[in-house]
């Protein structure tokens, strides 16, 4: 019997979907992000600025503009999502918006590999919540969506983000000069993955896990 069938059943099952974990008091969602998330997201956003803005991509001079508006945004991200090549993911904590976590450059054929990025809010930050939040996804990406890779590309000046994928204990596996544009320029970044063969039992039972000892 061909693989494909069972392929495209697998990617029907990865989006979209609500993922849940509740450990130490706090309940984490992670579920699509949806129009109904602007006002939280803006004001989110707004809040956070001076923290999140230097870690923001851009978009290089010529290259086709991003969506100025939040419903804008998520139309495209919707879109992409369709066409299996985005996951976007709001990240809720206790029932309130908190972040997201976006899978992207999902590459089927022989690579099934996608890159995943993430952005927080500052009151939630040293919680536990985006390293929990980030292996919910990739396990959703390992199981339901069939992927094999994932990658997480972060500057090296971004100790926040570089604290998640250590807590995790993604393998470090390179690094790009110049890799992505961001806060409007051109950045060098530390590179880190994680295939399926390195947590059978699942990233967030890993991550707990360790938390644990």
């Amino acid at each position: 019997m061909s693989s494909r069938p069972r392929a495209r059943s697998r990617r029907r099952h990865a989006w979209p979907a609500r993922l849940e974990h509740v450990s130490d008091g706090m309940r984490i969602v992670v579920r699509p992000l949806t129009y109904s998330d602007g006002a939280a997201w803006r004001a989110t956003r707004q809040r956070n600025a001076a923290w999140l803005v230097p870690w923001d991509a851009t978009v290089p001079p010529g290259a086709e503009a991003r969506p100025t508006s939040f419903r804008g945004l998520v139309r495209q991200l919707h879109r992409q999502a369709r066409r299996g090549t985005t996951y976007p993911f709001a990240v809720e904590v206790d029932g309130a918006f908190a972040g997201q976590v976006t899978v992207n450059n999902i590459v089927r054929g022989a690579a099934q590999f996608a890159s995943v990025g993430y952005w927080l809010d500052r009151d939630q930050a040293g919680r536990g919540v985006m390293p929990r939040a980030v292996a919910m996804v990739v396990d959703h990406c390992f199981t339901a969506a069939g992927l094999h890779r994932i990658e997480v590309a972060i500057r090296p000046e971004n100790s926040n983000s570089l604290r998640v994928v250590e807590k995790l204990g993604l393998r470090e596996v390179g690094y790009a000069p110049r890799f992505l544009h961001i806060d409007g320029a051109w950045r060098d970044h530390r590179l880190y993955a994680v295939t399926v063969e390195e947590c059978p039992e699942g990233l967030l039972a890993r991550l707990l896990a360790a938390d644990d000892r």
